[in-house]
């Protein structure tokens, strides 16, 4: 190496917070020992806020050369900068070694990262992996809009696709919708024909209603044992009649219509569901819940297709590849009490207003406010009165440091979608649109956001700050910063743009796959720019929402991904091993050789 390139190395991350199966002490011990390499330092030995300070340790090492090591260097990179600009050097003498970027989970995987940069490296080419032979079947977790699409184009690539659901159908949260943004296409137009396909494709064995609960074996053989629930209704010789529906005595709300309307405890999710069979859900059934009744036994047309006193049972298949596509849950509103979601009948959130405004909803597409039934519980019937006033407020447990620092990207689209809708069904209402930025960010996003302007939606800029309840009358407080007033507004609905959220068990599924999360709980790629789908663990993939918040068509573009991933090891017939068993003196041999320094 040229005597010029006297180097420091800064770890961004404190010892504490570095990944705890990174040994920070041997990863800068080992940076010490590397040549030229004449300080290192880390948060508790140089305070970064104070250029100066950065400035005179470039001094006093001769440096013309900073590499910063860790989770997110980025961050970092700025002071560094001006430190080297403020002594006349280039600063583009400052190299990031991304731990994040390429999921380093060992301290060896960590030393190959910085090794790789510290001698001008790319990554790759300095980490070789190795190949193994691949089973030729592939395990599709989740059955929204990603996992149909990844298990379609594996399956019409010739090859078997086991697709797990956990719900009684396929489809996911986009089964929901009544249409997409910004073209407000059918979303069901969109989505049904490809559920049917898979439900009948000759290459996809559809699991529903089952989980995964345990895994073994290495990339390209993989044993998954899988939980599946008792339906309690022969999926073979049920035929949909809904005879055993009719005469049910159980009743739950219905989780497909987000709680908005009641279902039978013997039940099929929603008219177009695949598959088309009825299941039996044990916490409103009556002889499950008390050993009598059993009434759709006897109603049943069919004999045997009935079984009130199935269990679980476990199964277990072998596959080569595994795409994780399990989606995502809505923010529960509850948790902004300012609001006051379930305490007034008529605040909503958005994806109760999806299944209202839906045709196939509980009130075949008709916008009315809540009253309560028989049970005493507060649903949406078509003979209740229709709003007047309806205001959607953005950015409900999102962008919002009690909650989730992060933007949920669909949230500022949908609501502009619901207010159109809204409007559409209702000419003569007063919508308003209450928000912080407007994020049109996407292909037509912006022109969408426009034509809404025009629509005689009101679009309100400022941060809502509650909503009461006066006089049976909901009054929302909020604030317009472009014209720097308070506003009270009476209005008869309110309805939250709740945002995304990792499912409750991907943590537990994280560790059941050995793939990780990062730390908003979204399961994390090994490098978000070259191999964003991949995971570390080599056969695994990752697409859709599971991976943090996109839109239909981002979901879509990264289950066809996540399927070339898998269609390229099984043409090759051979697999990658994973990152994780990089031989750590090997990478280190391969960065001196192809060294450019």
């Amino acid at each position: 190496m040229a005597d010029n390139k006297l180097t420091g190395i800064y770890f961004s991350d404190p010892t504490n917070s570095l990944n705890s199966n990174i040994n920070s002490s041997e990863l800068e011990s080992y940076a010490q020992k590397l040549p030229k390499v004449v300080v290192t330092w880390n948060p508790e030995s140089l305070d970064i806020s104070d250029c100066d300070a950065v400035v005179q340790q470039i001094k006093d090492h001769k440096l013309n050369r900073i590499i910063i090591a860790g989770q997110e260097p980025g961050e970092h990179k700025g002071i560094f900068a001006r430190a080297m600009a403020k002594e006349g050097l280039d600063p583009q003498g400052i190299i990031l070694a991304s731990f994040q970027e390429y999921d380093a989970q060992t301290t060896d995987l960590a030393k190959s990262i910085l090794v790789s940069v510290y001698h001008g490296v790319h990554v790759e080419a300095a980490v070789e992996i190795g190949t193994r032979p691949v089973h030729k079947d592939t395990l599709v977790i989740g059955a929204g809009i990603a996992g149909i699409q990844s298990s379609l184009e594996i399956a019409n690539a010739g090859y078997k696709v086991h697709l797990l659901e956990r719900k009684g159908t396929i489809g996911g949260h986009m089964a929901m919708f009544d249409k997409t943004f910004p073209t407000l296409d059918c979303a069901a137009c969109i989505l049904t024909p490809k559920m049917v396909e898979v439900g009948q494709h000759p290459n996809i064995n559809l699991i529903t209603y089952s989980t995964v609960t345990g895994i073994s074996g290495e990339p390209g053989n993989f044993k998954v044992k899988i939980l599946k629930k008792a339906r309690r209704v022969n999926e073979k010789t049920c035929i949909g009649c809904g005879s055993c529906a009719e005469k049910c005595p159980g009743h739950a709300l219905s989780e497909f219509d987000s709680n908005t309307t009641e279902r039978k405890a013997i039940y099929i999710p929603f008219p177009q569901a695949v598959p088309n069979k009825y299941l039996i859900d044990p916490e409103s059934c009556v002889y499950v819940q008390k050993g009598k009744c059993g009434v759709c036994v006897k109603v049943c047309p069919v004999a045997k297709c009935i079984d009130l006193d199935e269990k679980d049972k476990e199964i277990e298949i072998t596959v080569g590849n595994i795409v994780v596509a399990t989606g995502f849950n809505t923010f529960d509103a509850k948790k902004t009490e300012q609001f006051g979601y379930g305490k007034y009948p008529n605040v909503l959130t958005s994806i109760e207003l999806e299944r209202l405004i839906n045709a196939s909803g509980p009130t075949a597409g008709e916008i009315v406010e809540r009253s309560k039934n028989k049970f005493g519980n507060w649903i949406f019937s078509p003979d209740s009165e229709k709003p007047k006033s309806v205001a959607l407020i953005h950015c409900v447990g999102s962008r919002d440091v009690n909650h989730n620092k992060y933007c949920s990207r669909v949230c500022c689209m949908y609501s502009l979608k619901l207010a159109h809708l809204v409007k559409e069904k209702m000419p003569d209402a007063e919508v308003y649109e209450y928000y912080i930025d407007m994020r049109a960010y996407g292909k037509g996003y912006e022109e969408f956001y426009n034509r809404i302007k025009k629509e005689g939606v009101r679009i309100i800029r400022g941060r809502t700050a509650k909503i009461e309840e006066k006089e049976g009358q909901l009054i929302l407080r909020s604030e317009d910063v472009l014209k720097n007033e308070i506003i009270e507004q009476p209005i008869d609905m309110a309805v939250l743009a709740v945002g995304l959220e990792p499912q409750d068990d991907a943590k537990e599924l994280s560790e059941i796959l050995g793939i990780s999360i990062g730390k908003s709980g979204w399961f994390r790629g090994v490098s978000s720019h070259t191999h964003p789908v991949n995971t570390r663990v080599s056969g695994i993939t990752i697409a859709g929402v599971c991976q943090g918040p996109k839109d239909i068509p981002d979901s879509v573009v990264q289950g066809s991904a996540a399927a070339s991933r898998v269609i390229q090891s099984l043409n090759k017939g051979k697999i990658n091993t994973s990152s994780s068993d990089v031989v750590f003196s090997d990478v280190e041999s391969r960065a001196k050789e192809l060294s450019t320094l």
